[in-house]
């Protein structure tokens, strides 16, 4: 057996080849990021053997910087090993009680893990080819992330400018109000527009929801109003709408592109009460390749669900808390799947009251609850079944 480790880093790689009788083929060496250097490295490992299933490429799982390098390897039929960088880290220091770490020594560390074969698990094509997910989803949940730190200001404003709006409506955040306001920013906007053009607009933004009444009450409120007359804020108001309205635009463009890809996958996962294609989508995008998981208490441990434990002697902690570590993406798909399958669900249901009759905190509860839920999708998932509701 032949492995190989590779530092993965911005501007190279450093390499080491080592086989399964502790000879080194091939010292610490450097390879540029380039076409040229990723050959180089291929005709140095199959230089060292001439049987393709003998071969192990380990690297750490360091974001984009590993992408390329991991492709390239799986494209060449070449078996590859993603280590999370703290167990490396540990293996590492277990080695030697000095403090040393470099890239020449991470290279022979991560060679080392392959040779000891501490239940690695090769990267598959389904983990690599699901990274297009998980970049969506991801880039999905940032854009909804920023979209939700805009709508403070839009209340500031709309506060400033037309306090009494709100109360005219059941919330600020709605197209119709947003298509009012980049129109007419201002109670003194409202005030001197002509009702026809007033009702046109509130019929066409509400889809026919709010008609001549509506403009007429909106109109006569901003006549009375106490709003400031700030042409700053009006500008102001007018932007931040119109990024909102922007970021609605990619949004919607991501979630078509996550559609697609949840089509071609025909998961059951969507079949569970609570679970859409959104969220369904991030719990499949970020566990990558369930077969990579020998229980689904692994994938909890991934996610970061698990209890932090501490045992020395008589000393038991009494109040485990969730290690919280791995997977926030996860761990925030899986809690809010919970919260919604406990309230479509009759069996999460009772479960969510069986836990909060034990006097469980209702955060806790829904903790227990998002166990369950990955035990249930780790199951269909493997034997690729649809969920099928309690008689």
């Amino acid at each position: 057996m032949v492995c190989v480790g590779i530092d993965v880093a911005k501007d190279k790689h450093d390499c080491f080849i080592i086989n399964s009788e502790g000879e080194v083929l091939g010292d610490v060496f450097t390879i540029p990021i380039n076409m040229e250097g990723f050959h180089c490295l291929l005709e140095r490992i199959r230089a060292c053997t001439t049987a393709q299933g003998k071969i192990k490429v380990g690297l750490e799982a360091t974001g984009h910087y590993s992408y390329n390098i991991l492709g390239f390897h799986l494209d060449n039929g070449l078996p590859a090993y993603v280590l999370n960088p703290l167990h490396t880290n540990l293996y590492r220091k277990s080695l030697s009680l000095r403090k040393t770490k470099t890239d020449r020594v991470d290279a022979r560390t991560i060679a080392a893990m392959l040779l000891s074969n501490v239940g690695l698990k090769p990267y598959t094509d389904t983990a690599y080819h699901n990274e297009e997910l998980k970049s969506l989803t991801r880039y999905r949940f940032d854009k909804v992330k920023e979209r939700a730190k805009l709508e403070s200001p839009i209340a500031r404003l709309v506060c400033t400018l037309f306090p009494e709006m709100e109360k005219l409506v059941p919330s600020l955040h709605m197209p119709s109000v947003y298509a009012l306001l980049s129109e007419f920013p201002g109670a003194k906007y409202i005030a001197d527009a002509h009702l026809t053009r007033l009702k046109a607009r509130l019929l066409e933004a509400s889809s026919r929801r709010y008609k001549r009444d509506m403009a007429v009450e909106i109109r006569e409120a901003a006549k009375a109003s106490i709003g400031s007359v700030l042409p700053a804020k009006w500008l102001e108001l007018r932007h931040t709408i119109h990024l909102i309205r922007e970021l609605d635009s990619e949004i919607e463009e991501i979630e078509a592109a996550i559609q697609a890809i949840m089509d071609e996958m025909h998961s059951p996962i969507t079949t569970i009460p609570g679970i859409g294609t959104r969220m369904g989508a991030m719990i499949l995008a970020e566990v990558g390749d369930f077969s990579h998981f020998n229980s689904p208490d692994k994938v909890l441990a991934y996610a970061g669900l698990s209890p932090f434990t501490y045992q020395s002697g008589q000393l038991t902690n009494c109040y485990a808390h969730m290690e919280k570590r791995g997977s926030r993406y996860l761990r925030f798909a899986l809690y809010n799947a919970a919260k919604y399958g406990c309230h479509w669900d009759p069996l999460f249901a009772s479960y969510l009251a069986k836990k909060r009759a034990e006097g469980k905190h209702y955060n806790v509860a829904i903790s227990h609850a998002a166990k369950k839920l990955m035990r249930l999708i780790f199951a269909l998932e493997k034997f690729r079944e649809p969920y099928r509701l309690a008689a």
